[in-house]
């Protein structure tokens, strides 16, 4: 279900300058980065670019929604981490990206794990921008 205007809690607000090969900054001075295309993809690979900002962001709000659903489940998730490893490569009408999704959970088996992954790629955010849109893939 889509959010309304009247529904936003809070909005993050970027501006690019130079595209991929420039700087992005958020309004607020929190963050404020060179960012460079890859090597491996003819840059200089000197400063961050989008694909890793996704990464980040997609790892940490999939950690939020692993939490969510830990503590509906009342499972102990206390030391995991959450790996997003983005992808991206050409496409037929361009370029495209992929995303696979990885979590270490300590504190329970690997089929509680696997349940609790795939309930929290149901209510991440990102989860749910992305689906059916690119192909996110859970390891």
């Amino acid at each position: 279900m889509t959010i309304q205007q009247s529904d936003v809690l809070y909005r993050a607000v970027a501006t690019a300058e130079n595209g991929r090969d420039g700087r992005v900054a958020t309004d607020d001075g929190k963050l404020d980065v060179v960012v460079n295309p890859p090597k491996e993809m003819g840059g200089s690979g000197a400063g961050t670019n989008p694909e890793q900002l996704f990464a980040a962001g997609y790892s940490a709000c999939f950690q939020g929604a692993l939490g969510v659903v830990a503590r509906q489940e009342k499972a102990d998730i206390s030391g995991s981490t959450v790996t997003a490893k983005v992808g991206i490569g050409k496409n037929d009408d361009g370029f495209g990206i992929i995303v696979e999704i990885s979590a270490a959970i300590p504190n329970v088996d690997a089929a509680t794990a696997r349940d609790l992954l795939e309930k929290a790629h149901q209510v991440c955010p990102y989860s749910k921008a992305t689906r059916g849109n690119i192909s996110v893939t859970l390891l």
